[in-house]
């Protein structure tokens, strides 16, 4: 930017930097004018760590800046590419931060954030150089000074130039794009990193070398030291974020991530690099210990015992944090990963009314919440443990488990699982009626691995796991555990055998061993891993929470032999009503883990879903006579029940032999079953009855797990008809109280909300939701209401269809702390004739449900022990 000496103000007696601007610039009278503007702004700056601007001379027609002189080496000098000590680096980069938070708070950006302008005083005062004047020194044409500016590296485009050194650019700035704070937050991404590995995080031969690679490659992340804390980690990823919309959003957040981790202690702060694993006795050492305290502390006793040897199996277990609970999905499972060292575990919670990733470390007090990661399930790791990949909003996903924005990969609209591979491929089931797919860790379109085989009857391959030597894929095909096979596929041709078991959610342990669901709990059977083939007998291991209607079991094993499971339990619940005002009146039900509930018409019985012992059977509750009433008695599980208008019939789904069907039965349990969809591979789902009778609402999952809105008709040939069928998810629509109207689901702006469209009339449709929804609607009985769940609240909005449709603003009708203790999972209620009360679920104290994961080291030894020994 022109010459810089160092000078003395003769007026005010101090020392100053003068830089001199190039003649040229300065004879440029349109630049000089915005430069002399701007840099009455960038005066106004006052803070310690920035170098502060004293004013612009002239004399004999040269122009200068008079800035701060700052004393010390830059950090590019103090670097010269060594990596800076840990206590030596996170300091500079706090006093950095520091710097942009109070000139991002005064509107200004820095835009040339580099080593070079950051000067470190003898007495360790960081003060940043420079600051804004990029954007200064900026002109309406500026391409001819390229050549003449060593500090910016500039291309004119259309839209300007890019302003900044190369290797610091953020991608919007290497595409010449306008920036904001974002582009400093990149900036400061790559100084730290610089500091932390003594290299440029993006480099290159040439300035477009540097350029593409900052535009598409990502740094060597395995080039921090082990030192480096994990906190710092996650800001480095989250500051390095390509898009800026996932980028750290205010680099306050930084200065506070720094600030963390700079009071922790060195012990805390020391992490393994990507890749590597940490020696068997030191991951148990933390658990051990503590373990041993406690049981020291509640007998009494302070001598200290052997400890046996490092093998040695270990049990203990942890709860999620406080005021989260697991989540037990309307199948009955809890997302449950644990990375293939053995030292992370991932683990669904309900936090905040939305469902929530998290990550505990074996050898870490304290679960880390994995943000971005809203409403993932079926959560898997990587290979070397650093991402975790899962499934939200129809797609699959991965984030680093160091933090950061969560990365889409591809669609994913009903999944049922997923496992990585370590030549970075990723396998996974895309919905409940496919086969398996393969698709690169980095995104791109999936391809298929297996294929479903007609001949054996196959529906589903699901809950894939990558088998140690990665030569081959374990999965399940079909849903319940008893009548479902157990296959493996190599993974260079797809080709698959079946192996000689029953039972669904396969995962083999090291040591030898293939574990599995059946209906009566887990099973282990030695297995020979070369071969791909089983070598004894099955034997019960013990009882895991599971959800045979899914085929899946809450549990997970590592490759160094370890096991995290929920024991099994069933979530206690009790129907209630509450008023608009709060006021809670319990009804007479039993406890029950009950699913779903619908109101006659009447308002005098309910009709829901209730699952014990874990299968699902269809039971009505008269509310005057506080008689409970089952309707369905095993034969295979049964769910969704919906009244017909005249609160006679119930209409329900079956799922039996891998089959779903839907049936209706007079609702008193007299008389026979009436088969109104047969038997089909792909899951039909009751909603709603006409009021006229007339027609049945269901929810179809077509081929590709997209979910589709169709009716059936009662009257005449009874064939079904789609309704709504498109690339987005469109479920659970309810009939108005007039017919003329359903009500449904879709996620076709990104997430769940409330639509209504006309029925049979038109392809109107009207958004009702403003800000998402965790449940189905439900009308009130006049039609002017229509009421949906929103962060485990009751939210209402005024209908009216006269002389055109219209909704009012979505407002709380009942808050869900006037609702009590709700138990997890999305709000079901439902509301009486009159609109003035709600029906509604809620925990009860008498619930079973687990609320810790266990934990058992070295399960594979005990595994090994029961084998040997012969005993179940």
């Amino acid at each position: 930017m022109g010459e810089v000496y160092r000078a003395t103000d003769s007026r005010l007696g101090r020392d100053v930097a003068l830089k001199l601007l190039p003649e040229k610039f300065a004879r440029d009278t349109e630049r000089m004018a915005r430069f002399e503007r701007e840099a009455k702004v960038l005066a106004s700056l006052n803070h310690p760590n920035i170098a502060s601007i004293y004013g612009l001379e002239e004399s004999n027609g040269a122009r200068a800046l008079v800035m701060e002189l700052v004393e010390g080496v830059t950090l590019a000098e103090r670097i010269k590419g060594r990596p800076l000590p840990l206590d030596e680096a996170l300091p500079i980069a706090k006093q950095i931060a520091e710097g942009l938070e109070y000139a991002h708070e005064h509107g200004i950006i820095h835009r040339d954030l580099k080593p070079s302008n950051v000067k470190v005083r003898p007495d360790g005062q960081v003060k940043i150089l420079d600051f804004g004047l990029a954007k200064a020194f900026e002109g309406e044409a500026c391409g001819e000074e390229i050549e003449n500016s060593p500090t910016l590296s500039a291309v004119a485009t259309r839209m300007g130039v890019l302003l900044g050194t190369a290797a610091y650019m953020s991608p919007e700035q290497a595409r010449g794009k306008r920036v904001d704070r974002r582009a400093d937050i990149w900036a400061f991404g790559c100084v730290l990193y610089e500091m932390l590995t003594g290299r440029e995080a993006f480099g290159g031969d040439t300035t477009s070398d540097i350029l593409a690679s900052v535009i598409r490659a990502e740094p060597d992340w395995t080039r921090l030291p082990a030192s480096v804390p994990p906190r710092v980690r996650e800001l480095l990823r989250r500051c390095l974020q390509k898009n800026p919309k996932e980028r750290l959003r205010d680099i306050g957040d930084a200065r506070i991530s720094i600030e963390e981790a700079l009071s922790g202690t060195p012990q805390e702060a020391v992490v393994l690099q990507a890749g590597t694993v940490q020696p068997v006795w030191r991951r148990l050492l933390p658990w051990a210990a503590g373990i041993l305290l406690a049981g020291l502390a509640s007998a009494g006793v302070w001598e200290l015992r052997p400890r046996g040897p490092v093998g040695q199996i270990v049990h203990f277990s942890f709860a999620p944090p406080a005021g989260d609970s697991l989540v037990f999905l309307p199948s009955g499972h809890t997302s449950l990963a644990i990375s293939p060292d053995g030292t992370n575990v991932a683990f669904r919670v309900w936090h905040g009314g939305t469902s929530q990733l998290y990550l505990r470390r074996m050898d870490q007090a304290e679960a880390t919440l994995l943000k971005g990661a809203e409403d993932g399930g079926a959560p898997f790791f990587s290979p070397d443990g650093q991402w975790v990949g899962f499934f939200a909003d129809s797609k699959l996903k991965k984030i680093s488990v160091l933090g950061g924005a969560p990365v889409t990969l591809c669609d994913a609209p009903n999944a049922r699982g997923g496992a990585w591979t370590p030549d970075d491929t990723i396998i996974f089931a895309p919905s409940t009626v496919s086969g398996l797919m393969r698709v690169s860790a980095t995104g791109g379109t999936p391809q298929p691995f297996t294929r479903l085989d007609s001949s054996k009857n196959e529906t589903t391959h699901r809950w894939p796991q990558v088998l140690p030597g990665a030569k081959a894929v374990v999965y399940a095909s079909g849903i319940e555990f008893n009548s479902a096979t157990i296959a493996v596929a190599s993974l260079r041709s797809g080709d698959a055998k079946t192996l000689a078991i029953r039972g669904g959610y396969p995962r083999y342990i090291t040591g030898g061993y293939m574990v599995f669901e059946r209906q009566e709990g887990l099973y282990a059977v030695p297995f020979d891993l070369e071969k791909l083939e089983v070598t004894g007998s099955p034997f019960p291991v013990l009882q895991v929470q599971a959800a045979p209607q899914d085929g899946v079991a809450g549990f997970a094993v590592s490759e160094t032999g370890s096991l995290v499971y929920v024991p099994p339990g069933e979530t206690i619940t009790k129907l209630a009503w509450v008023n608009r005002k709060g006021v809670l009146e319990p009804l007479e039900a039993p406890g029950r883990d009950y699913l779903l509930l619908r109101l006659t018409p009447d308002g005098k019985r309910v009709v829901m879903a209730i699952r014990e012992k874990g299968f699902v059977d269809i039971w009505t509750y008269d509310i005057g006579r506080g008689t409970l009433t089952r309707l369905t008695f095993g034969a295979g599980d049964n769910f969704s029940p919906v009244f017909s208008p005249d609160g006679q019939r119930i209409a329900f789904l079956r799922l039996k032999d891998a089959k779903f069907s839907i049936l209706a039965k007079p609702a008193d349990g007299s008389g026979s079953e009436e088969t109104l969809l047969p038997p089909q591979s792909v899951r039909s789902s009751p909603t709603s009855w006409s009021p006229d009778g007339k027609f049945l609402a269901y929810v179809q999952i077509d081929r590709t797990g997209k979910r589709e809105i169709w009716v059936l008709p009662l009257e005449g040939e009874r064939k079904p008809q789609p309704v709504l069928a498109s690339q987005f998810d469109n479920y659970t629509a309810i009939f108005s109280p007039d017919g003329r109207f359903l009500a449904y689901m879709s996620d076709e702006n990104g997430r769940d909300e409330v639509y209504v469209m006309p029925f049979g009339n038109g392809s109107a449709k009207w958004q009702i939701s403003t800000n998402g929804t965790s449940g189905g609607p439900v009308w009130e009985r006049d039609g002017k209401q229509l009421f949906y769940p929103e962060s485990r609240n009751i939210m209402g909005v005024d209908i009216a269809t006269q002389p055109t449709f219209h909704a009012s603003t979505p407002r709380v009708i009942l808050p869900a702390k006037a609702m009590g203790n709700l138990p997890s999972g999305p709000l079901g209620f439902n509301v009486s004739p009159d609109g003035q009360r709600f029906l509604i679920r809620q925990q009860s104290n008498e619930g079973a449900q687990s609320t810790e994961i266990n934990v058992i080291l070295n399960w594979s030894e005990e595994l090994r022990r029961r084998s040997a020994s012969g005993k179940d």
